[in-house]
């Protein structure tokens, strides 16, 4: 609340003082009364505030000058330049509660304030450049890193930590991420560091953390000024400040009360070129959450890229299509996407493609995850022009596809079907779909996949270092499966045509991938890439693997392609970018 202007008494306590050296006030719980100056405010949402700094700052690096007073629905009755003094109880402010992955914020609760005078010069913000920020993300203890003592010039998160709260400023920076649905840009401090071929921030490793990317929001209402659109590459011209804080959702984050402008960088959506007639083309495509209930732009725009950018490929293995009511009806047995494939095929004719053939095996209902009635599953476009697909009737839900042998060569006991549906790798998970196609007379197993997602995971930037990838048992259980289904194959034939792609979930040096490539009989495409292009996805402003396709040794003339045209960029059809790759089948009975 605001209390009306008077001498105000000297304050024993410092902002400083407040926030310690550590992640967490030494003086939690109490009520403080400390000086500052007011630097920025939130007038709007449910996490309403200001911002306070110390204009006298100790000569500690580890203890930051900064200090957000929570107001809670109230706007706060004060302005940028205000000298006040705020008494007010210390907290730490958790996003999910006291058991949190995530860092806490530091900040007053309960506050009352006197203005001490109005129109003051506030600090100058930090600048900070390429060499500001350390190369190093935190120390590892194996558990949380809160009690340590901040070490800001060796650990990035000890840095932004060091300065929470207070006032930061960067220039003209690259974004490395598309603006976001939820308002939030991403900018790299770091130019140099592991950039992409297009202008982001690739993740190379786990002990590779890209240190230089920070979240930016802003504090001005956007009835004033709107919140900027911007693709991966674009530049934030000029000077961005405010003060700094964690959030979950992205990291320590700077609330921007000065935003530069957005200059397009000019990036173009990716073309791969058309397959010959002995290629055979086969791609993969996560349509996030495709049902008969989008609107048709959905369609139209995903059916572009299928025709324009992938160029019309033989063999399309497709995530994420839903049924055909989608999240509308949750648990109402709908589990049929005849409509949705439907309308997609006919988007694809009405872009110039050809009109592909489906096949897929509906899902029970409510046990594959993701979004809730959304039914979701894999299945398979093919043009019946170029490939044909051998139909063995008895796949469904819960059968499980074996593979036999038929004159010395392996064949499918069911085709479409399902890989062992029933083991618990896949327990509210999709469950990969296998079929058997001919091409010139050859035939080709290809394995559509969505391996569980990273749900669940504690974050990059959170509060236990290194963190924990609680989901990956999971998907390297789901790896040992599907790579068993392949040696099963293999077995039969060691020169088989077999192809797994889709929406694996995992990077390409992770222990789900690297299941799947042990002993080389798989090869993961994305490792032939050049390093910096190997990404499908950007998170929290990494470019970074999330879909792969990968081959048996028998195909041959290889070529591999990531067509980005989604994730890079504020309008796309889906999160994902597409991949292909086109090679001529061997002819299997051996090498």
């Amino acid at each position: 609340m605001f209390v009306a202007p008077a001498a105000a008494e000297p304050a024993a306590t410092r902002i400083n003082d407040v926030q310690g050296h550590t992640r967490v006030s030494p003086l939690v719980g109490e009520t403080v009364t400390v000086p500052g100056v007011v630097t920025a405010t939130r007038t709007f949402g449910s996490a309403r505030g200001f911002w306070l700094q110390d204009t006298q700052p100790d000569d500690d690096p580890r203890t930051s000058e900064g200090l957000f007073v929570f107001t809670g629905s109230r706007s706060p009755a004060v302005a940028i330049g205000d000298a006040v003094t705020v008494t007010g109880r210390v907290s730490e402010y958790y996003p999910d509660g006291p058991d949190s992955a995530y860092q806490s914020l530091t900040q007053l609760t309960g506050a009352t304030w006197t203005t001490v005078s109005r129109g003051n010069a506030v600090p100058e913000p930090l600048a900070v450049t390429e060499d500001t920020v350390p190369g190093r993300l935190a120390p590892e203890p194996g558990g949380s890193i809160e009690s340590l003592p901040l070490e800001p010039g060796r650990y990035a998160l000890d840095f932004w930590e060091a300065h929470e709260a207070e006032l930061v400023g960067v220039t003209d920076a690259r974004l490395v991420s598309r603006s976001t649905d939820y308002n939030e840009l991403y900018i790299t401090t770091k130019p140099d560091e592991n950039p992409s071929a297009r202008g982001g921030t690739v993740y190379r490793g786990y002990d590779r953390p890209n240190t230089g990317i920070l979240k930016i929001e802003s504090l001005i209402p956007f009835s004033q000024r709107p919140f900027p659109q911007a693709d991966v590459g674009d530049t934030l011209t000029g000077i961005t400040s405010g003060p700094v804080e964690y959030d979950q959702f992205g990291g320590y984050t700077l609330m921007a009360n000065v935003l530069g402008e957005v200059k397009r960088g000019g990036l173009e959506r990716e073309v791969t070129r058309k397959q010959r007639g002995g290629e055979l083309a086969v791609a993969t495509y996560n349509v996030e959450n495709l049902a008969a209930v989008n609107e048709q732009e959905k369609f139209d725009a995903l059916a572009r890229g299928v025709v324009e950018n992938l160029a019309s490929p033989d063999i399309v293995t497709l995530e994420e299509i839903q049924d055909d009511n989608g999240p509308e009806g949750v648990g109402d047995g709908v589990v049929s996407a005849e409509r949705t494939l439907a309308r997609f095929v006919d988007a694809i004719v009405a872009a110039g493609g050809p009109r592909y053939e489906w096949r897929q095996i509906d899902p029970e209902d409510l046990r594959d995850g993701g979004q809730p009635g959304g039914n979701i599953r894999v299945g398979f476009l093919f043009n019946p022009g170029r490939v044909s697909f051998v139909d063995r009737p008895g796949g469904d839900a819960t059968t499980a596809v074996r593979v036999e042998q038929e004159r010395g060569k392996p064949r499918l006991s069911v085709s479409p079907g399902r890989i062992d549906p029933a083991n618990p790798a896949w327990t509210d998970s999709r469950k990969p779909l296998v079929g058997e196609f001919v091409f010139h007379g050859r035939t080709v197993f290809v394995v559509a996949n969505h391996f569980a997602s990273k749900g669940g995971d504690q974050p990059l930037h959170g509060r236990y270092q290194p963190p924990v990838r609680s989901s990956e048992e999971q998907r390297v259980s789901q790896a040992k499966v599907v790579r068993a289904f392949v040696d099963d194959v293999l077995a039969a034939d060691p020169g088989a045509n077999v192809v797994v792609a889709g929406d694996i979930n995992d990077f390409q040096f992770s222990p789900t991938v690297r299941t799947l490539t042990a002993g080389g009989a798989l090869t993961a495409l994305i490792d032939t890439l050049p390093p910096e292009e190997r990404y499908s996805y950007v998170y929290d402003g990494n470019s970074q693997v999330l879909d792969h396709i990968l081959v048996s040794r028998s195909p041959r003339r290889v070529e591999y392609d990531v067509v980005h045209i989604n994730a890079e960029f504020a309008t796309q059809a889906s999160d994902h970018d597409p991949q292909v790759v086109r090679f001529r089948p061997g002819n299997g009975a051996g090498l």
